[in-house]
């Protein structure tokens, strides 16, 4: 099954809640939802499209005129997906040029909202950047729960299936689970996994794990980081003394910064990039469980406010369900179009 689908089945949440309200918008058949009765193409049921939309396979679909009473409603659609308000503002004017004061359907207000959203995420659709450098050494950041463990099991899997080698650094040692569950992702990729005992120094582990590295002329290092977000300052602090003394050994060290964030905590996860963009230099963002919400339209907001690299998303547990992130997929399936 090719990404994109799978992409789609699994985010039926956020593309049935927006697509739901993208066509009560517009009006289905038979149907009073915005308080305007909609238009159609053909005034009378036994009308058949002309040549060419027969051609082109058009049925007949309700259409109303794109007015700001409508504009006014797409905006609340957006802000329910969790588009953000100065996003869904932004991308709203965007669709009212040229389409304003004319009769629009459910399908093309689908397209138009696909389009905008893909001009917007395609700045920010970039792989994970592999430098010549050895060892590329990446730092992985983000909140307790957020799949960031999960992440680096499979990035690891995935770079090591390429031809890599790769260590990783379980220096979240407060977290027995999470060693724990990145030694089974080792194992399952054939990759060691270095951990020190628990409550230990994560930066001394650090240490210890780019020097291996260095010594066995590893490609990558995955160092695995803390998330614990109440006790922000202690965290400043870990992750600061982490990157000091990396560097006491590669002064070029981290060479990349992820951050994972959870799609289902929503506009959230926007709070999350402010405060980890100063605790630490964010290079880059990973999404993970775009399956489990309705609240896939926060990644749009993300691309618009920060202009972040989005380097992958996930949507499941495997490893194959986490992928390059592709605007043009991402932005169909968000709206429910098909590939």
């Amino acid at each position: 099954m090719s990404f994109f689908k799978k992409l789609k089945e699994r985010m039926f949440r956020s593309s049935d809640k927006l697509g739901e309200g993208l066509d009560a918008l517009v009006g289905l058949p038979g149907d009073d939802v915005t308080g305007m009765k909609p238009e159609f193409q053909s005034s009378s049921s036994s009308e058949k499209p002309g040549l060419i939309g027969r051609l082109l396979g058009r049925t007949d679909e309700p259409r109303r005129t794109l007015d700001d009473a409508m504009l006014e409603s797409l905006e609340e659609v957006l802000i329910a997906s969790d588009m953000g308000v100065d996003t869904a503002v932004r991308v709203t004017a965007k669709i009212a040029e040229g389409r304003f004061g004319k009769r629009i359907s459910s399908t093309e207000l689908r397209e138009a909202l696909s389009s905008e959203i893909a001009r917007i995420m395609e700045p920010v659709a970039r792989p994970l950047p592999i430098y010549p450098t050895k060892p590329q050494v990446v730092l992985v950041v983000g909140v307790n729960g957020s799949g960031k463990t999960t992440t680096i099991g499979k990035l690891a899997s995935q770079f090591r299936t390429a031809g890599k080698t790769v260590i990783i650094a379980a220096g979240d040692t407060f977290r027995a689970a999470a060693v724990e569950q990145l030694q089974v992702w080792g194992q399952r990729a054939g990759v060691p996994v270095m951990t020190a005992p628990e409550g230990s120094d994560p930066a001394s582990l650090a240490f210890d794990a780019l020097a291996r590295a260095q010594d066995e002329g590893a490609d990558l290092l995955l160092i695995d980081t803390a998330g614990r977000l109440q006790n922000r300052q202690d965290l400043m602090e870990e992750l600061a003394k982490i990157v000091r003394v990396l560097r006491k050994k590669d002064p070029t060290a981290p060479h990349n910064t992820l951050l994972v964030l959870d799609a289902t905590t929503g506009q959230n996860a926007l709070m999350q990039v402010e405060v980890f963009r100063k605790i630490a230099d964010v290079s880059g963002l990973v999404m993970t469980k775009l399956d489990g919400t309705a609240k896939g339209g926060v990644l749009v907001s993300l691309a618009d406010k920060f202009g972040l690299p989005i380097h992958a998303i996930g949507v499941g547990e495997q490893i194959d369900d986490l992928a390059p992130f592709d605007p043009e997929d991402f932005a169909r399936a968000l709206v429910g179009l098909d590939g």
